[in-house]
């Protein structure tokens, strides 16, 4: 019997290593397909970190039009990312309660990288409360917006521990995570308790194979849109709200959008017919500003 253990127990540490192996081998090859499609970016002129790009100025209008359609139409719908649409009508949402970014790693994830993200979260989170004036910081647990750094196979076998995370979270989204695009660097969830417009939890999940100036991209991105911008929208520029990769990190604009989402005199749960003339005045007047 002893043998005969000790035979199950060899079988199952090759077929662990085995595994191992390969999950390796995927890792590797996903490394060097987003480390191709970050250099096919920048060599169409894409990835851009200009704050304020001289070749793209922003007037009220612009600034009015692209956050009605950001922050007042969702990119999700109940079956999924609508790809090509304008997405579908949403309420002004946005945080009460201070927001606690807690990362998650997989176990692919080497101790300098863990180190450095933590650095660029808490820098970036410094910058999200700077142009909000909401609070925004980052934690060890007990977070209410986790950012997932997870590989390939990791993010497949997620649904688990989303369920953890996010009680209740809807089973489509956690499909969505699953199975997303390879095509998609990263994606962001946000949710209010009930029917009120008022967001409570946030996960965002960033694949661990990109490179630096994706993940970079992905930190941005996922972050300020969890923060209640929740669309893309094709005609938004300079922005990092557009899928064409035309900017990979936050810009004045952005921030723009971001203090207006903020700004008090709008409320949750607005429609964009009601947000809409304030929207514009507060961009009038942010405008005015030298910022």
């Amino acid at each position: 019997m002893r043998k005969a253990r000790a035979e199950r127990n060899r079988a199952a540490n090759a077929a662990a290593a085995e595994a191992l192996t390969q999950a390796s081998m995927v890792s590797t090859a996903q490394r060097e397909f987003y480390a191709r499609a970050e250099r096919a970016l920048l060599d169409q002129g894409r990835l851009r970190r200009d704050r304020v790009p001289q070749d793209a100025p922003i007037d009220a209008d612009t600034l009015t039009r692209n956050f009605i359609a950001i922050a007042l139409r969702d990119e999700y719908g109940t079956t999924g990312i609508q790809p090509g649409s304008k997405g579908s009508p949403a309420p002004l949402r946005r945080w009460q309660d201070p927001v606690r970014l807690q990362i998650e790693f997989g176990q692919v994830v080497d101790v300098a990288t863990r180190r450095a993200y933590r650095v660029e979260v808490s820098q970036f989170a410094q910058r999200l409360a700077q142009a909000t004036g909401h609070n925004v910081s980052l934690t060890d647990s007990r977070g209410n917006f986790i950012v997932m750094v997870l590989s390939d196979d990791e993010r497949r076998a997620i649904g688990p521990r989303l369920a953890q995370l996010v009680p209740g979270i809807p089973p489509n989204d956690i499909v969505v995570m699953q199975n997303l695009d390879a095509d998609n660097f990263c994606t962001v969830f946000a949710y209010s308790r009930g029917a009120v417009p008022v967001y409570s939890n946030a996960v965002a999940l960033i694949r661990a194979e990109l490179p630096p100036l994706l993940q970079s991209s992905c930190i941005h991105e996922e972050l300020a849109q969890g923060m209640g911008l929740a669309n893309d929208s094709p005609q938004a520029r300079p922005s990092i709200f557009n899928d064409d990769e035309e900017f990979a990190l936050l810009t004045r604009h952005d921030e723009l959008l971001l203090r207006i989402l903020y700004d008090r005199r709008l409320r949750p749960g607005m429609s964009a017919s009601e947000a809409e003339p304030i929207v514009r005045q507060i961009a009038t007047e942010l405008l005015a500003q030298s910022i």
